[in-house]
Parts: structure tokens; sequence; C-alpha cells
């Protein structure tokens, strides 16, 4: 077999780094931030390692010390949530695959309106997805990879994948089979999309804010500094200006956050820091009170103080040595570690986006952000092989994994959710390559192709398909043809970025036993009741 895909391919080619940039004579020269993101010949991502490793947190699922108790009172009395309370909502992260990625067929198994069993896609539909007609996948569940029956499908996850998909090859290296795997299940989304650009308003970072996730720190961040926090814009009428996304692509970005200036340089004791910061809270209220304002701007100064003295109580002299990683503390030490971390240190120090992907997972699941982005660039990988795409695919799969491994390990649930400006399609010639893997090379963006997906991580258990929602098709949520083009009338979501937006947000409410409260905080945009069911993929995990 190896030969004949050998025989197939016009020549052979070598694998681009995944952090290589990407030439496309089709293309114009590149000329914005977004053409330069898409094509990888930036990243967004930092350089530097924050030799801390966001060791200043500790998690705020432990026992911390409170305000004093008059600062508390005054705290409630101007409407200032203290953030050691958490929002009870689940932790949400999305990647944003800047350029157009492949997300089905060759990863996410897609079929018409029955599913992926029932009505499968044709060897042609798969051929434009990447995949050879030797590898096309039939209806038999192979755990936790393909066994040699030539069935080539994988449900490890729940949501089905293709068994050699370069996503779910490099989810499965980070998670724990036994433990974590079992406890995740996920849906896809066919939707189109444009392609190469950053103004598909796919992000829906604020939509998850509306619906009540905050953090003790901050309520959103993301990996770009952008209204966003990603590459893709969010729908403009969930914009609100007062919680656009805090950039996070590093861990110095992280303990950044918490910086309490030179006061703990001239302090020593955290005893002494938390007084004097209490003391200032106090000062400030008795001039607070003079000064002709309202009430409601009275109250949001106040709240500045009180906030400003919370996180010195909670977080000043937590700080380790720099130098010293077997000093990191335990909530940390799961993350890097050649002993049994998410990462190893040689990954993690070589590696940017796991760098990124550490610092923003760690912000969100242990509760210091309520949602976080991670944007991705690079995946404008239509360069005439297979391996390229590969390469980069792998990489996204290992810093999903690392999300999920890293819930399990918090005890925390967490909902990720994966998107891309467009996607691409074969022409089914065949790369021969180790990386290539006798798949079809990627020869053009094509939108008819795109999908979104997300996984949904429960400490308690498997996620359990919704009742009334999609059964028919299992955790698919819309369909394709079978040349494998988006049915455009199979989901309000299939040919309406905005409409896939709300859909998403809809699922997460449904995590909480909430979709109820979609139409009163989204317009109805999805219809009546029956019609968001049919649209829902799970139910409630969180009590």
């Amino acid at each position: 077999m190896a030969k004949q895909r050998a025989r197939r391919m016009s020549k052979q080619r070598s694998t681009l780094s995944p952090d290589a940039p990407l030439y496309h004579l089709d293309h114009s020269r590149p000329v914005s931030r977004r053409d330069f993101l898409r094509q990888g010949f930036i990243t967004g991502a930092g350089v530097t390692v924050g030799g801390s490793l966001l060791s200043l947190f500790a998690n705020p699922r432990m026992a911390q010390a409170a305000l004093s108790s008059d600062l508390q009172t005054l705290a409630t009395t101007s409407g200032c949530p203290l953030g050691s309370a958490l929002s009870g909502r689940i932790p949400f992260i999305c990647f944003d695959l800047a350029g157009g990625a492949n997300m089905v067929g060759s990863n996410v198994l897609v079929g018409g309106q029955g599913g992926y069993i029932n009505s499968p896609l044709s060897t042609a539909g798969y051929s434009k997805m990447g995949i050879p007609g030797d590898m096309v996948p039939g209806g038999v569940e192979t755990v936790p990879t393909l066994t040699g029956n030539g069935d080539f499908t994988d449900t490890t996850l729940g949501l089905p994948f293709h068994s050699d998909s370069a996503y779910l090859r490099g989810i499965l290296e980070k998670v724990d089979l036994t433990l974590t795997a079992p406890n995740v299940n996920g849906a896809v989304i066919p939707a189109r999309s444009d392609n190469d650009t950053g103004n598909n308003p796919h992000n829906p970072m604020y939509g998850i804010a509306r619906t009540g996730a905050d953090g003790d720190i901050v309520t959103l961040i993301g990996s770009r500094n952008s209204e966003s926090g990603g590459n893709s814009m969010a729908p403009a009428t969930l914009i609100d200006p007062e919680i656009r996304p805090t950039k996070v692509d590093r861990p110095s970005d992280v303990t950044g956050l918490v910086d309490t200036g030179d006061l703990t340089a001239i302090l020593s004791d955290p005893a002494d820091v938390k007084a004097v910061m209490e003391s200032v809270v106090r000062l400030s209220d008795n001039k607070i009170a003079n000064i002709n304002a309202s009430t409601v701007v009275q109250d949001l100064v106040r709240c500045g103080y009180i906030n400003s003295a919370d996180i010195a109580d909670r977080f000043v002299g937590k700080e380790i040595s720099p130098d010293d990683r077997n000093a990191i503390l335990p909530a940390d030490r799961i993350i890097v570690n050649d002993a049994g971390g998410i990462f190893t240190e040689a990954e993690f120090d070589g590696d940017r986006e796991f760098r990124k992907t550490a610092s923003v997972m760690k912000m969100v699941i242990d509760g210091h952000a309520g949602a976080g982005t991670v944007q991705m660039g690079g995946f404008d990988y239509h360069t005439g092989d297979r391996s390229t795409g590969e390469v980069r695919d792998l990489r996204v799969g290992r810093c999903i994994g690392a999300c999920l491994e890293y819930a399990r390990r918090m005890n925390s649930p967490v909902m990720i959710y994966v998107f891309s400006d467009g996607s691409v399609a074969s022409n089914g010639s065949i790369d021969g390559t180790v990386n290539g893997r006798g798949k079809g090379v990627w020869t053009g963006d094509n939108s008819s192709t795109a999908a979104g997906w997300f996984l949904v991580f429960n400490p308690t258990g498997r996620p359990t398909q919704f009742s009334d929602g999609a059964t028919a098709t299992g955790v698919q949520i819309g369909w394709f043809n079978q040349g494998g083009s988006v049915v455009t009338s199979s989901s309000p979501a299939a040919n309406n970025v905005n409409l896939l937006v709300d859909t998403v947000l809809l699922n997460y409410l449904a995590l909480h036993g909430d979709q109820a409260l979609f139409t009163d905080m989204f317009d109805g945009s999805l219809g009546s009741s029956a019609a968001q069911d049919a649209l829902t993929a799970f139910g409630q995990i969180t009590a």
C-alpha cells in the first residue's frame, strides 16, 4: 500500500516546520496583520519563557484568606463581587485557527442527515476532504486507535474521529486514556464561513460572558490583542467594551495581571502588604463619599480599590524563585514536569504555542478568567502537500488534549470549541511521505467543507445526548451532502456564522440546564424551544 501511495505522488516534498510561513502563488502578497497571521508569517505568541510559570496563582478552589469583615461588608453594599467567588459557569476555551484549517472528514467524521454511519459520504466526498478510497471510514468503532480491521473510525472521545486524524492523535498523546478520555464527548456543526479573512464573526466569548461566565481577576482573555482576543471577529451585537479580552499569551502575562507594584519590595511581610492595602481602601472610601458624583460612579471607584486589596490579600507572598522549577506550586507542577507533567520541560521551553495554551488554560480552568481564546496562525496550509497541515493539526491536538487533561487533574469541567475561517479541499492526489501519511494533499481553499466542533469534559462521567436534541444524527448538528459539501439548509448555523456562534452559546447554556434562558439572552435567534432542542447536543452536566 505504501508503494502505491508513493507512486501516486508527483514528487516528494520536505515537511515544513509547524512555524514556517506559507507562500502561495495564487494569493496576493500579505499586507494586513490577519494576512500575515493566516499564512504563518507572524504568530502573535511570546518567545520569552516566563520563569515563574504562572506560579503566582494558587488554586482558587483552595481555602484563601479573606479581607477584613468591614471591607467585605463594604464590598457587598457597593455591589462589588470579590474575586474569591467563582461564577459557577463551566470554563470555556476556544481555539481560533487562522487561515482555514481542515475540520472534518480527515479529522472529525461527518455524514448526511442520518449521521456518519447511516448516511456516509461517498468516496468522492471523502477524497474532497483529503481521505483516499483505501482509508474511507466505516461504521465500526475502534478504541482507542485503528486495530487493523480497516474501519478507520475512532470514538475514544465520544465524538467520532477518523482514526488517523492529526487532531485526535495529538489529543490522545496528552490525555489519560483511562481517566480523562471516557469523560469526554463532543459535537460537530457543519457550517460554511468565508476563506482567509478575520471578518467572520466566529468568536463566541462575549456571549459566554453574557451567560454569567466570569473570573476572579478578569472576565475574558485572549492570546491576541484584539477586540475578540483572536483572529476572527466577535458578533457585533455581543461585544461589550467593558470586558474586552485581556491579552495573555505567555506566563509573564499571567503573573502581570496581579502585579502589586513596588509595595512587596518595600514590605517583606505579606500581612503588612494586606494591612496597607486595606487602609488605602478605608481612606479612599472616606474621600469618595465627599466627591460630587453619582452613587454608581462612587461604587465603581470603591470596587476598584476593594478589588486591588482583595488581589493583594490572595496572591502576595505566593511567589517562588523564578529559576527553580522544582519549587513550583503543586497546581503548576502538573503542567510542566518531566515526571508526569502535561508538558515536559523541553516541550514547554521549545514551543511558544504550548506556553500560550498553558497560560490560557490555567487562567480559565483555575477560575481567574471566565473564558479564553487561543489563537494559532498558519492554517492556510494548501501548499500542494499534506504533511504541512498534518504537523500543524497534530500540534493543535496536543494543545486541546492539554486543556482536557488539566481540567481532569483539577477536577473541573471544561468546554473547548474549535473554529477556523473557511477550510481546504483536496483534488485527490496523494502525499506518500512519512508526515503526509498517504492522504490527499490540500490543494486549495474551500468554504463548502467548513465546520466547527467542540468537546466537553465532565469530571463525573461522559456527557450524554440531550433527550430531545439531535438524537437522529448523534453528535452532528446539521449535515453534509454525499459529495462532501455543507448542506446550507441543514441548520441555522450552516450558512450564517452569527447563528453558528448562537448555536455554540445554546449548547453552552444547555450544559448548565439553562437552555430556556437562551431566547431572552440572545433575542430568540434560533427559533422556538422545539427548534432549539434540535440544535442541542448534550444535557446538563452541572448540579
